[in-house]
């Protein structure tokens, strides 16, 4: 069963902190790497197809796990899964599995592998025309990013109508982890929301641009 965690991202274990004051999501603070991840990536819209790939089969393998531990895996996964190549991913056998559940450098679970080579099947049944996942994900918030006003996480949803939707497609097309909780953390993440609090200072930069 697909484990569906409260967003946005869980506590994590502090670490050296930045010196800058500008205001931040509380979530976006002390360990370097997830306060980088904060400021320059998170709520940016993608339309790069592979990355759009990548982000959602790391919200499922997040699922059960704090996300640093992923951010700490990323590079781990693109080299595990050949830069995410789906057409590549979507041929793995019994081979690359034992190579995958062998791999450090990654969650070495394997519905969650199993579900990642599942995914790049999906997508490719999905993604017949160059544009194609783009255009399909991105129609659920109507081609544009949701610009929601939150002044605090608690008012922060844990998924919408749009990520139930969502994700209820998704599954019908074969994809897996992906439950309409993680769906909407892979909103927030690849920008088709703008969730950061409006205190935050990257809430004004997104929504200028």
């Amino acid at each position: 069963m697909e484990a569906d965690l409260h967003h946005p991202r869980p506590a994590i274990a502090a670490g050296p902190r930045v010196n800058d004051d500008r205001p931040r999501c509380p979530w976006g603070t002390g360990d370097p790497l997830n306060l980088a991840y904060h400021d320059t990536e998170w709520g940016v819209p993608i339309h790069d197809e592979r990355h759009l790939f990548e982000l959602l089969c790391l919200e499922g393998a997040q699922a059960g796990l704090s996300w640093i531990t992923i951010l700490r895996k990323r590079e781990g996964y693109r080299l595990a899964f050949e830069g995410w190549d789906p057409k590549r991913i979507a041929g793995y056998r019994a081979e690359e599995m034992a190579r995958l559940l062998a791999d450090p450098g990654i969650v070495r679970n394997r519905a969650k592998i199993q579900s990642v080579i599942g995914n790049a099947r999906a997508y490719l049944q999905l993604a017949d025309a160059p544009g194609a996942f783009d255009g399909y994900l991105w129609s659920f918030v109507g081609g544009a990013p949701v610009m929601n006003r939150w002044t605090s996480l608690g008012g922060v949803p844990a998924e919408t109508e749009a990520s139930r939707a969502l994700s209820r497609d998704l599954k019908k097309r074969g994809f897996s982890f992906v439950g309409p909780t993680i769906v909407y953390a892979f909103m927030q993440s690849a920008g088709l929301v703008n969730d950061h609090l409006v205190t935050c200072f990257r809430y004004s930069e997104l929504a200028a641009a």
